[in-house]
């Protein structure tokens, strides 16, 4: 990468400071760029699904991990639930949905609580392990909610053998007019659901798989405590990298944490951080890590910077970062701060591997919340910090009552802010199709067939917020 006046800004810069120039292009198509990472990870897509509790679930790990895509389970869940979580990811079918099953004796209400948990908002009646009906949202309306769902469920439109193509499976549901097909095995057992657009991505996107052809995941840890025996326990589950986390990473604890998991000479990638400087990402490198987390404060829940003015603009932070983490032959990722598909392709242009992803995707059907409708019916999840008083209450529920008071005096998050889902994309996989076309087309611009080389030929220049401004599209006239 490059400025394009050819020398360092000399102040720091955030995702908003910047653009890409375009540059001379064979690329032909943006489906010619390879959009898989070079960490280690098994990432086919640059994308990371943060470590918070209100979006980071088995839900969200097993339907972005479809698309490339990879997870970090939470640091303060336990490792018992984790490797439940783990263990439910890897037995999850690389094309198509779990499904919401339902017997016919479930009630109306019953459904209706359920199907707000998927993008397609159906579920399947299922006996004997066997589909006998579907029902939808559409089904239940102006139902009384004590109804049984055998009364209101129809006959599955689309019935397909688990071996079905994504290709044959879209043109199946496309001919029927239905909203999804149901696949089963030869004993007419239900595998799994997919719709016609899943179809459609299941030929665009490679999902992220282990050797054993499972789909992948993260799990983080902290840097208290017994860090080498959860660390431990993390890998004996099964888990495809292994993040160590903490808010301030420059620091002893760090390295110690980082010295412990490395001494257990782990098969899988290490991540650690957050730092946002050359010395921090050296001092982690150095003590084991794979990859470093780069970011102090730029996420939509964090209030670091504003209580305590430490942290630094995320593009200069990353630039910095990944110039000396390439040096030592790591990797980074970009944590915090994007807000667009931009802000990915520029992240990755100043030399992250991957971007990681929190409140961007809270406001989806598969972040754990449940889905709440405020006053004027609009649908939203209640997302929070993981500094934030929320947070550490759960974080420290085993602690006596005078310690947990103590830590709660003290809270860098959000504890509770409504993240509303886009009624015409409200799924995290209509999030990364955005990112990805956006990352797709920067790398076009740029003349770049991966994302080493975008980083390789991007060139980079300092806008003012007017300049920003201009780029924003308009959904009325002026």
């Amino acid at each position: 990468m490059r400025f394009l006046d050819g020398s360092k800004p000399s102040h720091d810069l955030t995702y908003d400071d910047v653009f890409m120039v375009p540059g001379e292009s064979d690329i032909a198509s943006r489906y010619d760029v390879d959009l898989a990472t070079t960490d280690g990870t098994g990432a086919t897509v640059p994308i990371i699904v943060s470590n918070m509790t209100a979006i980071a679930g088995k839900r969200m790990a097993e339907t972005v991990a479809r698309r490339g895509a990879i997870t970090v389970i939470p640091q303060d869940i336990p490792v018992s639930v984790v490797a439940a979580v783990v263990d439910h990811v890897k037995s999850r079918h690389l094309v198509f949905d779990t499904p919401i099953q339902l017997s016919p004796h479930q009630t109306v209400a019953e459904a209706l609580s359920l199907m707000p948990k998927r993008s397609h908002r159906a579920a399947v009646v299922v006996v004997e392990g066997r589909p006998v009906g579907l029902v939808t949202d559409r089904d239940c309306r102006d139902v009384d909610r004590f109804a049984q769902v055998s009364q209101v469920m129809r006959a599955p439109a689309v019935l397909i053998d688990e071996h079905t193509a994504p290709r044959d499976a879209f043109d199946r549901i496309d001919q029927a007019r239905g909203a999804l097909a149901i696949a089963v095995d030869a004993d007419g057992r239900l595998v799994g659901v997919v719709t016609r657009t899943g179809a459609l991505r299941a030929t665009l996107y490679a999902p992220a798989v282990d050797a054993a052809g499972s789909l992948r995941i993260a799990a983080a840890v902290g840097v208290n405590g017994q860090v080498d025996e959860k660390a431990a326990a993390l890998m004996d589950a099964g888990v495809d990298c292994l993040v160590v986390d903490t808010a301030h990473g420059h620091q002893g604890r760090m390295i110690e944490a980082l010295r412990a998991v490395r001494s257990l000479d782990p098969q899988v990638p290490v991540a650690a951080g957050n730092v946002v400087s050359a010395a921090g990402t050296r001092a982690l490198l150095e003590a084991g890590a794979d990859i470093v987390k780069v970011g102090v404060g730029p996420g939509a829940m964090c209030t670091t910077r504003m209580m305590t003015g430490v942290g630094r603009p995320q593009f200069s932070a990353v630039l910095e970062c990944a110039a000396t983490a390439h040096d030592l032959g790591g990797h980074v990722w970009a944590d915090g701060g994007v807000r667009h598909p931009r802000d990915v392709a520029l992240a990755i242009a100043a030399g992250a591997s991957s971007v990681m992803v929190g409140s961007w995707f809270a406001g989806t059907h598969e972040s754990p919340g449940d889905l709440v409708e405020d006053a004027d019916g609009r649908a939203y999840k209640v997302s929070f910090g993981m500094a934030s008083a929320r947070a550490v209450a759960n974080r420290t529920s085993t602690e006596s009552a005078y310690d947990r008071a103590r830590k709660g005096l003290y809270e860098e998050g959000i504890s509770s802010s409504r993240m509303y889902l886009d009624p015409a994309q409200p799924g995290v996989e209509d999030l990364i199709d955005q990112i990805c076309s956006g990352v797709r087309s920067a790398c076009t611009y740029a003349g770049a067939a991966s994302l080493a080389e975008l980083h390789e030929r991007a060139t980079i220049g300092v806008q003012s917020a007017a300049g920003f401004q201009e780029g924003r599209p308009l959904a009325t006239s002026w």
